[in-house]
């Protein structure tokens, strides 16, 4: 009997991302948060946000819940989350 052994790896397609430049501080800035509808989320980002605003002076957040976990966010709330400085996303269980 032969043993067959897959590979579910692809190969890269297109141009390699960068990520965006550090910002050189949160202070003034407007964080958006996507929160993915797990039960903690909501919860651990409302603690997440007051220490960015308490010790990092950041001014305005743009919370958005996705739909559910296993998806990525619509482009709907992409859209609504283009005006942020930065952007938190995670998971909570």
């Amino acid at each position: 009997m032969t043993l067959r052994v897959l590979d579910p790896r692809q190969l890269p397609e297109g141009d390699a991302l960068t990520m965006a430049p550090a910002l050189k501080s949160l202070s003034g800035t407007v964080v958006g948060m996507i929160d993915n509808a797990k039960i903690g989320t909501a919860r651990f980002y409302d603690h997440v946000a007051d220490i960015l605003q308490k010790e990092h002076g950041v001014r305005e957040f743009i919370r958005k819940r996705k739909p559910d976990a296993t998806r990525p966010a619509p482009s709907e709330i992409i859209s609504q989350l283009s005006g942020a400085d930065a952007i938190v996303s995670g998971i909570g269980d």
